[in-house]
């Protein structure tokens, strides 16, 4: 399957749901090439950016594992 790099945005509005995020990301480690993650305490969120290189059916399946989770939402963006 062909590879594209891609940017997964992530709006954690549920604190709690920060470890099961994290363990999703680490799940799908060998695909993550970069990751910053801000937590904003003073608005209730957190926003992670994850830079991946990996096939599609990889790269929908985690955005599709992240928006299952309570209080997530994800959006991909992919190369052409």
């Amino acid at each position: 399957m062909e590879k594209k790099l891609a940017v997964l945005a992530i709006i954690v509005n549920d604190f709690e749901s920060v470890n099961n995020v994290n363990a999703l990301l680490h799940e799908y480690g060998e695909f993550v090439r970069g990751r910053l993650g801000l937590p904003c305490k003073e608005r209730g969120v957190s926003v992670i950016s994850v830079v991946l290189d990996a096939d599609m059916q990889t790269l929908n399946s985690l955005s599709g594992k992240l928006g299952m989770i309570k209080g997530v939402s994800s959006k991909l963006l992919t190369t052409k």
